[in-house]
């Protein structure tokens, strides 16, 4: 399968003039982890992700994206998708644009590693275990933890979610967009304009509960099927009732490319 199949041709982004707190605003408001970068002829210039995006505070709101532009490499929609999918695990991002060739670099699309996953062959996946491949040092947030702390865990370590564990015992999972969709999108410590209460409220209040998880036991084809139905970007592994580790996305991309 090509990029051609999977990617999105109508993608948002912004061109380099662009204030912060607007392309802030698209990623807050459309749930995205970035948006390519384009200049006034619509060529692109890079791509401004939501690690740097979500750290701007309100002494940065005059600012153009210009200087916040990461350079990656594009792809044509006659790209494998999975060849795509190796340059973003490469590269450690989550998107990249699509032009209409490597010498005219004009913007016609954007593919996603969520693409990729949508489009992942379960027949073809390898006969793995979870417990082989996930992340046994979990990082997780307590119940009373504000959402101040979580947001700040969170950008520290390009987190996408957490789960929140009572005891050693995974009780739900807190997302970014959980708290993006209550209109904070800069509560970071840096941030000078903190929602009053984003110290106050916890993360009991606003995580998804009950949570999904398997056994470390569950195959790969498991937690892929499991992640689709419930359009989720991770999965808690958990054994006698103990969160013993995490799978996510790029884990699962990674297992099934070899």
């Amino acid at each position: 399968m090509l990029v051609e199949d999977i990617l999105s041709r109508d993608p948002l982004y912004v061109e380099d003039s662009t204030f912060l707190t607007k392309a802030r605003q698209l990623i807050r408001d459309n749930h995205v982890r970035g948006l390519p970068v384009v200049n006034s002829k619509r060529v692109v210039q890079g791509i401004v992700t939501t690690q740097d995006m979500l750290r701007v505070t309100s002494t940065k709101s005059n600012v153009t994206v210009s200087g916040f532009i990461v350079q990656v490499p594009t792809v044509t929609e006659d790209t494998d998708m999975f060849e795509a999918a190796k340059i973003m695990l490469k590269e450690k991002c989550t998107l990249l644009p699509v032009v209409e060739s490597q010498e005219d670099l004009v913007l016609k699309g954007v593919v996603t590693l969520i693409d990729v996953f949508k489009h992942i062959d379960i027949s073809k996946v390898p006969q793995k275990l979870i417990g082989d491949i996930m992340t046994t040092k979990v990082v997780t947030a307590s119940p009373d933890d504000s959402l101040t702390e979580v947001w700040g865990k969170m950008l520290d370590l390009d987190f996408t979610g957490l789960p929140v564990a009572k005891d050693g015992k995974p009780i739900g999972m807190i997302t970014r967009f959980d708290i993006l969709k209550r209109g904070w999108a800069r509560i970071s410590k840096e941030s000078e304009t903190r929602p009053s209460d984003s110290t106050q409220m916890h993360a009991e209040k606003l995580m998804s509960s009950p949570i999904f998880s398997l056994g470390p036991e569950a195959s790969l084809a498991d937690a892929i099927e499991l992640m689709l139905k419930h359009d989720m970007g991770r999965i808690s592994v958990v054994d006698n009732g103990k969160l013993v580790g995490i799978v996510d996305r790029n884990d699962l991309i990674k297992s099934y490319l070899g």
